[in-house]
């Protein structure tokens, strides 16, 4: 697996995120509805505010965009990525022009809702295996562009990323094993074309094709939708001669069997492709 932090995710890749966010949402004449009805010096103080449990992920992008456009805004954190959220929480307090807040409101809470929801779904899996030493990790399957910040969103939910991209591991599938031929040509040209320094996974799908990545020297093997009994027969086999991801077919009812057939690794597209956005909102508390 690569392993990643936030750290790849710089103040500055977020400010250019919510910066080309709030363009797309003002477009040429602005926020026509706060123009139209919000007094240019009105101000308001409002707090985002959780209408669901789960678990906090992407409140510097909230800070950044209700800055975006009224940099003497004031803002107090009320929790940090990776708090727990409950119906009623507070995240964050925000104070100053009126305008400026309203037209930044969805922005925030898109990055916020859609980040929370990550982090909460991973949360659940992660909960589900938890005793056992498996570790739940994403895939590629992320909306284009916005991947480092979903992947970020995995970490904060206890999970961990896979590859980031095709540029930083090699993952050999079904279809590079029929084009290369076998998958000892596959193995053998892969280890030949990245040398000691780039991790190599290959992808199975029957126990025999699994004596044979093992026989060519794979150490990293992905056990693509096989039931928990051929994940323990995969398991005994391999008897520590690799790493093991499971994949496919996992859901919070399916996962801890999973887990428990000692596979290493558990990855699930779902947790970025199709989490549910966490319900937050934005409550005015005072107006003047």
């Amino acid at each position: 697996m690569t392993q990643k932090n936030a750290a790849s995710l710089t103040q500055e890749r977020i400010a250019a995120l919510v910066k080309n966010a709030i363009a797309e949402d003002l477009g040429d004449a602005g926020d026509l509805t706060s123009l139209s009805v919000i007094p240019e010096n009105a101000t308001a103080k409002v707090d985002i505010v959780a209408r669901d449990n789960g678990i906090c992920a992407g409140i510097d992008f909230a800070d950044i965009a209700f800055r975006e456009l009224a940099p003497n805004n004031r803002l107090t954190r009320l929790v940090d990525d990776g708090d727990a959220l409950s119906h009623g929480t507070k995240l964050m307090h925000i104070e100053g022009n009126a305008r400026s807040i309203l037209s930044a409101e969805r922005v925030a809470l898109n990055f916020m809702g859609h980040m929370s929801g990550i982090a909460s779904e991973t949360a659940k899996l992660v909960a589900a295996v938890s005793g056992t030493k498996a570790q739940i990790c994403d895939t590629r399957k992320t909306t284009p562009g916005l991947r480092a910040i979903e992947k970020y969103a995995v970490r904060i939910g206890g999970g961990i990323n896979h590859r980031f991209g095709l540029y930083d591991a090699i993952l050999i599938k079904d279809n590079h094993i029929g084009v290369a031929g076998s998958i000892e040509k596959a193995l053998e040209q892969a280890f030949s074309y990245a040398g000691h320094m780039v991790q190599v996974e290959i992808e199975v799908d029957t126990l025999v094709q699994l004596e044979q990545a093992l026989n060519a020297g794979a150490r990293v093997i992905l056990l693509d939708n096989m039931t928990p009994d051929q994940l323990r027969e995969a398991v005994a086999l391999t008897n520590g001669r690799a790493k093991l991801e499971a994949s496919g077919r996992v859901s919070l009812e399916t996962v801890k069997a999973i887990a428990e057939t000692g596979v290493d690794y558990i990855s699930v597209g779902r947790i970025t492709h199709s989490a549910a956005c966490l319900d937050l909102g934005l409550d005015i508390t005072i107006k003047s």
